[in-house]
């Protein structure tokens, strides 16, 4: 067993099962949605990213990419939060709480592919 593997599989695999919990709920509901599970969907998906620059292959490539794209999708909600909540001065209303699930669930979609990706590398491993 290639604990490298492990490792980045667990960090794909957890990043998909964070975003996913941070993404369901009732869409304009903030009770729904927590900041602090928000952070660590972001930490996780920065953690797989890291991981993801070592591999030299296409199938890395496209790992990595698409975990930019979650990237960026996660880091626009966090501001949208942040904007909402610190600069706006509004607070999460149900129109800043819609935009913020529905860029996490932009990223929830990239961390589908990244994981269906990963699922074909592994497949097509032969020993």
């Amino acid at each position: 067993m290639n604990l490298e593997k492990v490792v980045f599989s667990f960090f794909m695999i957890l990043a998909l099962t964070l975003n996913f919990g941070f993404f369901y709920g009732e869409v304009t509901d903030p009770d729904h949605h927590n900041v602090y599970e928000l952070f660590a969907v972001l930490v996780v998906n920065l953690i797989a990213t890291v991981l993801k620059f070592g591999d030299r292959s296409q199938m890395g490539a496209m790992l990595l990419a698409t975990s930019l794209v979650a990237m960026v999708q996660l880091i626009s909600a966090a501001l949208v939060w942040t904007f909402a909540v610190h600069v706006n001065a509004t607070g999460l209303t149900p129109s800043a709480v819609a935009t913020i699930v529905s860029l996490s669930g932009g990223a929830v979609l990239a961390n589908i592919i990244s994981v269906i990706l990963l699922m074909i590398e592994a497949a097509m491993l032969r020993h």
